[in-house]
């Protein structure tokens, strides 16, 4: 491995860190180095597709696990035991809508948001297969990856400045059970087009952003040095200069140093800027404070933020409420996985609004599925994906209005069903993407943004 500060090459053999990456001006990034991910998005950028000019950006917020509807969104109060479940439904700021005790918040917020009750698709009841239908809006099949809404809008419309299109906190999903992707990655539009991953829990009391910050022992001196890019090479790789990925290299460092050194950037992620009583509201734990930093981006220029708030169901309280371990107690809702959501989420929309970011910020909250209506053995619910509730609201979105019904037991949309493919075109309508747009696939074939016949949901719009 070349180092670029000193005055002839250093290779390492193994146990590369963090900090070598740096001494190579790659600045190891998270999932991807910032050079690498540049450099690949400049190879893409002749593909670009030019799209109208529009403003308006998106928070997906994945609850992993898959909340139940008849515990959270959807109550049944009226049901037998065994379907209603253990919890009690509370009036919201909007006549007429009725949302979990859990959520007491929240429902301060429903002018805010709307609720789909109607979500439904007739894949495997696995939790793999949501995430990649709740983010793509497709199913993969035949080898096929599709591309996660915010790697799309990163296709079309690039970066905003310094920042990248598309930010995913806190980590990717993890492991699920199911050894199948999760829907977020670029997919077949290539790694150019991927989100910058955070890699880290900003709950963390030392938590910063090294593999985008110069570490403490690099000088400014030394740090400047790195815009040298050209010089450096020709002193130390003379034949690497010459070659196509040393050219790309050198138009797309400059990118990131730009990203690196931009203090708008940095400031984004720094979220000891944020006073105690802020971070505080929006919950001390990761995925509290991935939402209060998903508000920092959006407010620096990222278009899309994606926030996991799990990275897996094992060994983990979650939403995913079988009911024994290694999976959750349904009094989880209670006593963690529901305040937790409450705060963030309450915290979010009250923030967005008040800081006048609420009417060009699409704020998407969902599961993967719903789950059973009747409380298994265990005390808990299986997998349901025939029916459940999810949150959209800001942007062009509609708030306090529900979209669609069930069933009396939540087991079956009653009207106005709706699936994950209109979820996709609801949020690229919202972005402002024309429906009709192709994405170049494998061997530049083109697909299709949404499939012939699929409409967003219309009644969600204002």
């Amino acid at each position: 491995m070349f180092r670029l500060d000193a005055d002839r090459p250093v290779e390492f053999c193994d146990g590369l860190r963090r900090r070598d990456f740096l001494h190579a001006g790659s600045l190891a990034a998270l999932g991807l180095s910032l050079t690498d991910w540049f450099a690949l998005r400049a190879s893409a950028a002749s593909q670009n597709a030019a799209t109208p000019p529009n403003d308006t950006n998106c928070i997906l917020l994945m609850l992993i696990g898959g909340p139940s509807q008849l515990d959270t969104f959807d109550m049944k109060p009226n049901a037998p035991v065994e379907i209603r479940g253990p919890y009690k439904p509370i009036k919201t700021n909007v006549p007429g809508i009725e949302i979990s005790e859990n959520f007491p918040r929240t429902a301060k917020h429903a002018d805010k948001f709307s609720l789909v009750r109607s979500m439904y698709h007739t894949a495997a009841a696995v939790h793999d297969t949501g995430h990649q239908m709740m983010q793509t809006g497709r199913l993969f099949q035949g080898g096929v990856e599709h591309p996660h809404y915010g790697c799309v809008l990163s296709k079309l419309k690039g970066p905003n400045g310094d920042v990248p299109a598309h930010v995913l906190l806190p980590r990717p999903i993890g492991n699920t059970g199911g050894n199948m992707p999760h829907g977020q990655t670029a997919g077949y539009l290539g790694k150019g087009f991927d989100p910058f991953v955070l890699n880290a829990d900003p709950s963390d009391p030392n938590f910063r952003v090294p593999d985008m910050l110069p570490p403490d022992y690099l000088t400014p001196l030394r740090v400047d040095r790195r815009r040298n890019w050209r010089e450096m090479i020709d002193k130390s790789v003379s034949e690497f200069e010459t070659s196509q990925d040393a050219r790309l290299l050198d138009s797309t460092f400059h990118q990131a140093y730009t990203l690196m050194s931009s203090a708008k950037a940095r400031a984004a992620f720094e979220l000891y800027r944020e006073p105690e009583k802020i971070r505080e509201k929006y919950g001390m734990n990761r995925f509290g404070q991935s939402c209060l930093l998903a508000r920092r981006l959006i407010e620096a220029g990222v278009r899309f933020v994606t926030v996991n708030m799990f990275e897996t169901v094992f060994d983990e309280i979650t939403w995913d409420i079988h009911g024994s371990k290694p999976f959750s107690p349904i009094s989880c809702y209670r006593d963690l996985v529901g305040p937790m959501f409450d705060m963030a989420y309450s915290s979010l929309l009250e923030e967005l609004s008040e800081r006048g970011l609420l009417s060009n910020t699409m704020v998407v909250a969902t599961g993967e599925f719903g789950r059973t209506p009747k409380i298994n053995p265990a005390g808990g619910r299986d997998h349901w994906p025939q029916c459940w509730t999810m949150l959209m609201g800001g942007g062009p979105l509609k708030g306090g209005t529900v979209i669609g019904s069930s069933d009396e037991i939540a087991a079956a949309p009653r009207d106005l069903p709706v699936t994950p493919a209109q979820i996709a075109a609801t949020v690229y309508k919202g972005l402002g993407i024309d429906l009709a747009v192709e994405l170049p696939g494998a061997q530049g074939r083109p697909i299709p943004l949404v499939d012939r016949g699929v409409e967003p949901v219309r009644e969600l719009f204002a």
